[in-house]
């Protein structure tokens, strides 16, 4: 059996600037049809919401950004997440985020690259071909 790779702290950041460009470029596109600065912020939720979710939990287990730098999101049998652990893994990124984003910075520095939001879905990010 092959041993699993962890994916770090920068090959996650990088990964979530990737997701980011997507979303942002999405949301740009809607805003241009959606005047409504209140509208626009409860698209921009909903799309993240889905966008992690769907993404996550599917055969291909990674988001665009993610699947770019080669890494996919597991539970602790190293096998595909459901739809429920990955809304919660991206829910929980608002724990991880809350206090100077020190629940993603754990990733850098917990055995198992785990950042908080990992920890709460029990999930893992790992290289696609460990």
């Amino acid at each position: 059996m092959e041993q699993v790779r962890y994916a770090g702290f920068w090959v996650r950041v990088v990964a979530a600037i990737l997701d980011s460009i997507v979303l942002s470029f999405i949301g740009f596109l809607v805003g241009l049809f959606i005047s409504s600065y209140f509208w626009q912020q409860i698209f921009g939720i909903i799309l993240g919401l889905v966008y992690f979710t769907f993404y996550e939990s599917s055969p291909c287990q990674a988001t665009l950004g993610k699947r770019a730098m080669g890494l996919v999101v597991v539970d602790k049998e190293c096998a595909r997440v459901s739809q429920t652990t990955a809304l919660c893994r991206y829910v929980s990124k608002i724990l991880s985020a809350v206090v100077l984003m020190l629940g993603y910075i754990m990733v850098a520095f917990t055995a198992k690259k785990q950042g908080l939001h990992d920890k709460i879905a029990g999930t893992y990010v790992i290289y696609r071909n460990n």
